[in-house]
């Protein structure tokens, strides 16, 4: 059975970060998508999808140290009940409330306290299965706000110790969830990538290193890695990976070319494979898409990808459209990115990339086609030995 009522999943982008010109972001509100909720919902679930990522804005639901205001997120809960929608929740996408950064002192205190307010007014609201996500993407943010002076710290050589921070929280916060709710579900969700070596490169060894520190975040949060911490294999129901066509590339060199033919990277089907080999736990392509002309061109790849990977016994619980909604570009707000199924005016009304919408409908039968077809078949993958990329 599957955990979600969709294979197909809808992502709305939530983050709300500072951005590399020092000004806080919100993404929810620039897409009009926290105010439009009810008409988002009404025109994916007439797309045929019914489960979501969400996300609740750190930034904007706690302006105040310990004091909360969930009136916004309460009303995207309500628009889920009336459209029969599944949400899928993160609780911090990027940014962080205005007065912490990872390495504060009170940080994974602030958001274990957020996790349990959230969880309690969610629950006020929903008798629905409570699946979160603690911290999307920590190896990318630690990345951006520790070595590229991108975001909150704004640092260099410092990627590792806001690693480290964000993955403690993390900890922190599933703790406090299960405290109150034991059965909800945590997905963490991370960047898939491979790093490929130049022609000339002998150190093999140390790009097995790049292509392993992708796995960090997870190996902290589950106890693989510094279990001084206090994680454990079961904070982690689901393996989460984002993947766009830059998840590929060549050590200090230039991004592999995903419509080239042959591919010289490697298919998605064994990356995702692989990570399911791991972890031995569900696997979601938790955010994919492309832009413009090519967000047709990308979905028929990535969908046949996961057929391939569903074939050969991965336990693939569903694709998430990331963004359903064109968006504006972080640093740069007044650029518009056509990446979505919808677009939008500048006063918020939505439009149709047909095409495209045509496109994910058509990915998405053929996708349970094949989970109808197959149902009740056994997985050939077994467990003997955990593997690595």
């Amino acid at each position: 059975m599957l955990p979600f009522k969709t294979f197909f999943i809808g992502g709305y982008e939530c983050a709300d970060m500072v951005n590399n010109t020092g000004n806080r972001v919100n993404l929810l509100q620039a897409t009009f998508h926290d105010t439009r909720i009810d008409e988002d919902y009404r025109l994916l679930t007439e797309a045929g999808i019914r489960t979501v990522r969400e996300g609740i804005v750190w930034s904007n639901v706690e302006t105040v140290p310990y004091q909360y205001n969930f009136s916004e997120v309460t009303a995207r809960i309500r628009a889920a009940q009336k459209w029969g929608v599944q949400q899928l929740w993160d609780i911090c996408h990027f940014g962080y409330a205005t007065d912490l950064v990872p390495g504060h002192p009170q940080f994974s205190h602030r958001f274990a306290a957020l996790c349990t307010a959230f969880v309690k007014h969610f629950r006020t609201l929903s008798d629905d299965a409570f699946i979160f996500c603690p911290i999307n993407e920590m190896s990318f943010i630690s990345w951006l706000g520790g070595d590229m002076r991108g975001t909150v710290p704004f640092a260099v050589n410092s990627g590792w110790d806001v690693k480290y921070h964000l993955a403690k929280a993390a900890i922190a916060g599933i703790q406090a969830v299960r405290e109150i709710e034991p059965a909800a579900q945590v997905m963490l969700v991370e960047p898939m990538i491979k790093i490929h070596p130049r022609p000339e490169e002998p150190d093999l060894a140390g790009i097995r290193g790049h292509n392993e520190a992708q796995f960090q975040a997870m190996d902290l949060v589950t106890g693989r890695l510094h279990p001084e911490l206090g994680g454990k294999p079961e904070y982690m129901n689901y393996a989460g990976f984002n993947y766009y066509y830059n998840n590929q590339w060549v050590h200090c060199s230039h991004t592999l070319d995903w419509k080239a033919q042959p591919y010289e990277g490697t298919p998605f089907s064994q990356l995702i494979a692989t990570a399911y080999e791991r972890y031995g736990v569900p696997v979601v392509l938790s955010e994919t898409g492309h832009f413009k002309e090519d967000r047709s061109l990308w979905m028929n790849m990535i969908t046949d990808e996961c057929i391939k990977a569903l074939k050969a016994g991965v336990d693939l619980r569903g694709i998430c459209i990331y963004p359903v909604l064109d968006r504006p570009d972080w640093d740069y707000m007044d650029k518009y990115i056509t990446c979505g199924i919808w677009g939008y005016r500048p006063d918020g009304t939505r439009t149709v990339e047909q095409s495209y919408l045509d496109t994910v409908k058509a990915c998405a039968a053929r996708t349970d086609a094949f989970l109808a077809q197959r149902s009740g078949v056994p997985s050939p993958i077994t467990f003997t030995q955990k593997a690595s990329v």
